[in-house]
């Protein structure tokens, strides 16, 4: 059997089970609950990707650092880049909003980054481009988009809900870089069936994760395990404790990532019995 990349994970899991959730996110401070099934997170990973390569001009191999909180956005903005051959390097957004200096990763990159982010990478001569991220519910556009910046919401909204990336992209490529090592698209699908078996995943888990995408077991438990097993993720962001017990009921948890008091904050998965 030849190797696949996560692209191909999202193609198998739509051509399955297209209309069941595959991710759902909850931000606590604002209330918002968002929940995408496998078609509709399809659909904005090849808008994204689409916007990615006709309008932003990357080329396989590229980087695109990733300044994103937890969120469904920065989910699928993973997928696009792997989708489009693209080299996808997640930062912490307060780390890079807290530094004094430029971010250390190579340059030239796209560069991504949530609205409370932009104003500490606007002078970043390493990036070609800059997109920002509202993350706002209902898909708002930024409140104020500086000169010079592609606005997500407004912009990705215009392209085709279908891509096809090119032959050069192959699941060979470096597909993701996380504390300063790189995998290959290949590698990463690896990883997630490696963590499907050992956290005994399957289409009928649902996981509750807390962790940010900025580390391996953040990217396999928040998105790339439970896109291989058949199962659905749950994305927190601004976390409230007290609606722990209430959402696991209600959300019919699982397994649980990265929540205090439940478990540690690792990114191994643990059952709930």
């Amino acid at each position: 059997m030849s190797e696949i990349g996560p692209a191909e994970l999202l193609r198998r899991r739509v051509a399955d089970d297209p209309s069941r959730p595959l991710v759902t996110f909850y931000d606590d401070r604002s209330g918002e609950r968002v929940e995408l099934s496998a078609r509709t997170f399809d659909n904005w990973v090849s808008k994204t990707a689409n916007l990615l390569v006709d309008g932003l001009a990357a080329e396989p191999g590229g980087r695109v650092v990733l300044a994103l909180p937890p969120h469904w956005q920065s989910a699928v903005w993973l997928m696009a880049c792997w989708s489009a051959g693209l080299v996808a390097v997640p930062l912490d957004p307060a780390e890079v909003s807290a530094g004094t200096g430029p971010i250390d990763v190579p340059g030239p990159y796209l560069l991504v980054a949530a609205e409370e982010v932009l104003g500490s990478v606007l002078t970043d001569r390493d990036a070609e481009e800059i997109v920002g991220l509202s993350l706002h519910a209902l898909g708002g556009p930024l409140t104020d988009c500086p000169a010079g910046v592609v606005d997500y919401a407004v912009e990705v909204r215009s392209y085709g809900d279908r891509f096809v990336a090119g032959p050069e992209v192959t699941p060979a490529m470096p597909a993701l870089t996380v504390t300063k090592n790189t995998l290959s698209g290949a590698g990463l699908v690896r990883e997630a069936i490696g963590a499907v078996e050992k956290w005994g995943l399957d289409a009928h888990d649902r996981v509750l994760v807390d962790m940010s995408f900025t580390t391996l077991d953040g990217v396999l438990a928040g998105l790339l395990a439970p896109l291989a097993s058949g199962a659905s993720v749950i994305i927190q962001r601004n976390f409230d404790k007290t609606a722990l017990d209430r959402r696991v009921t209600l959300e019919h948890v699982t397994a649980v990532a990265g929540v205090s008091g439940w478990n540690d904050a690792s990114g191994s998965v643990s059952r709930l019995l």
